[in-house]
């Protein structure tokens, strides 16, 4: 009896949860791929057109923008994020005074929403508002910094909000990565005459690779899904020069009543994120087996 009830109360325990996100995550998964190959509009509508809606994807101006945009704030954020968290973290590894209060600043652009962090830069960019209004009050009359008007540097305002508010939580990784790397091997490549240059290199970060690969997958699926922060900062503008591939599919599923087009767009970004996740699982249960 003992038996039977060890073996039936995990299943009786996880069932409801496995029973909700087999309904609301691969369900909807299923129901968005479906509605891909429909003529759905406003409402589903299930007469199947094949891949009319994928054709009509990649014809679209609007997607190539937003796919053009995704790379862009894709490689950037990603660069730019991993060079930053980790140059920070080096240079709290060093155990400088005050770091706990280092630490929690710049920690602390992660614990407030993306829609909160594109306001604040929203405010900061705007160029009667914020950098560039404050450096002309100050006298410098010649100052400009309006890239978030800018049809073709808009973009990079995003860049900037994304960058700022993740930077602290890839440093707060990189810093456990650091502090989980043995003394005995920094020390041994001293022994050995290696500077300190020569010890990161050959000694320190090829023993936080695996942080840079959490680092990687984390940041590219935060930046495949971007919506709301693109939303908060530019809505999208000026006119649809900051469309990414989630505010695209949000725009004609629900605004514009093209829910077959929006779910084909929908399919594509999964695609995306099952590129950048798969490997990674596949990477960890590899080394698992190996460890076992």
């Amino acid at each position: 009896m003992q038996r039977l009830i060890a073996r039936v109360m995990p299943i009786t325990v996880l069932s409801p949860t496995l029973i909700i996100t087999t309904i609301f995550v691969y369900g909807f998964i299923v129901f968005s791929v479906v509605l891909s190959f429909t003529g759905s509009r406003m409402f589903p509508r299930f007469t199947f057109v094949g891949w009319d809606q994928y054709t009509r994807l990649f014809a679209n101006p609007r997607w190539d923008v937003a796919f053009d945009n995704m790379l862009i704030f894709g490689f950037l954020y990603i660069a730019l994020s991993t060079l930053i968290g980790l140059t920070l973290a080096i240079l709290l590894d060093q155990k400088i005074r005050n770091e706990g209060v280092l630490r929690t600043i710049y920690l602390y652009p992660m614990a407030i929403s993306f829609i909160v962090t594109g306001v604040i830069w929203q405010w900061i960019m705007n160029p009667g508002l914020g950098i560039q209004k404050l450096a002309r009050d100050l006298g410098w009359e010649t100052f400009t910094f309006d890239w978030i008007v800018q049809n073709d540097m808009a973009i990079y305002c995003v860049v900037i909000a994304g960058v700022w508010q993740v930077s602290g939580y890839i440093m707060a990784l990189f810093l456990a990565g650091l502090r989980g790397i043995s003394a005995d091997i920094v020390n041994a490549a001293k022994m050995d005459g290696a500077g300190t240059i020569q010890t990161y290199r050959h000694v320190i970060l090829p023993e936080l690779r695996p942080m840079f690969l959490t680092a990687f997958v984390v940041q590219a699926h935060l930046a495949i899904k971007s919506y709301d922060l693109v939303v908060a900062l530019t809505k999208g503008g000026p006119g649809f020069s900051t469309e990414l591939p989630s505010t695209f599919m949000y725009a004609h599923t629900f605004t514009r009543n093209e829910m077959g087009l929006g779910a084909a767009s929908a399919v594509i970004m999964l695609c995306m994120i099952a590129a950048v996740d798969d490997p990674y699982l596949y990477s960890e249960i590899r080394n698992e087996r190996r460890s076992a």
